[in-house]
């Protein structure tokens, strides 16, 4: 964004918005020549019949999603299993976040896809719609919230049990205090999930617009070495230690601390060391009835980002 970093062969006109827009403008009008992108959305685009999206191995947002599980305090539930038959709220079935924490509910808890019924709409404002559309089975029950209501305010009133989000409801710091993490020690419970699982779930991915990959295919490795150049700027910010790149008066120690359980390339790019991820993401997709058939990670990349040369 600020040209430290000059992608190959490329004069990049960077826009900065929030990725919800980011998203809309690009699924549904295919704005940008490049953009970040829902990996969801991103798997879904796959199964029209324009498949508009190729995709590059970098990660911008990475996320474990326990900390984003939200209950209503009154509604009984103490742990996962108390889910079952309850009525969730999700912004959208499809995006990313939901797709990882039913995925982890099914696979760590036994809290399947279907157990519950889900409310999808917007979480802070009315009227938020799928940003592609769903063609699910009918044992996968999501309800479509009323043009007035918010899923902030339905948790807090008790009309949903729980949330399964990406951005805190502004409903869990209110006057009220209904609104409580299912996993108040979240960072704990992730740390377990990764020492058990070695995954660190993908929230985002770039994309490139079909059009443009084709005329030009190699923009895809330009644009992933100026990524990956980018990422190894960043990973010497966090770890300089005369002052602090970001402001947390422990950044050091948090340092430290993810390179010790998660080695040194902890929020790794490329294809090879993400393979996993992947595909246990695009299974949860496919086990959600999200997408069609399922689809190998070697599926979603070009391979310009596959392999490299050697000397």
């Amino acid at each position: 964004m600020d040209r430290t970093v000059v992608p190959d062969g490329i004069d990049l006109v960077y826009l900065n918005m929030p990725v919800e827009e980011t998203f809309f403008r690009m699924l549904r009008h295919r704005e940008f020549d490049v953009a970040e992108m829902s990996l969801s959305s991103y798997v879904l685009s796959h199964f029209t019949d324009a498949a508009p999206f190729v995709a590059i191995p970098v990660f911008p947002s990475r996320y474990f999603r326990h900390s984003s599980i939200y209950v209503n305090a009154e509604a009984g539930i103490c742990e996962p299993r108390d889910l079952i038959g309850r009525r969730i709220g999700t912004p959208e079935y499809q995006m990313t976040a939901p797709v990882w924490i039913r995925g982890i509910m099914s696979d760590e808890y036994g809290v399947k896809v279907d157990d519950v019924t889900y409310y999808a709409g917007g979480e802070e404002e009315p009227n938020r719609p799928e940003k592609l559309p769903l063609d699910l089975p009918p044992n996968i029950r999501v309800n479509r919230i009323g043009p007035t209501q918010t899923l902030s305010a339905m948790i807090d009133s008790g009309e949903i049990d729980a949330l399964y989000t990406a951005r805190k409801p502004s409903s869990y710091t209110g006057p009220t205090g209904r609104v409580r993490r299912l996993f108040e020690n979240y960072a704990e419970v992730e740390r377990a999930y990764f020492q058990k699982t070695g995954i660190f779930p993908i929230m985002h991915t770039i994309v490139i617009r079909r059009e443009v990959y084709e005329a030009n295919r190699w923009i895809a490795q330009s644009l992933y070495k100026a990524f990956a150049e980018s990422q190894m700027r960043m990973y010497r910010d966090l770890e300089e230690t005369a002052a602090h790149k970001v402001m947390l008066p422990w950044l050091s120690a948090h340092v430290e601390e993810a390179r010790s359980i998660m080695g040194d390339d902890y929020w790794s790019y490329g294809f090879r060391p993400n393979r996993e991820v992947l595909d246990t993401f695009l299974r949860y997709s496919y086990e959600q009835r999200l997408s069609k058939r399922r689809l190998r990670p070697e599926d979603i990349f070009v391979p310009e980002t596959m392999e490299n040369f050697v000397i």
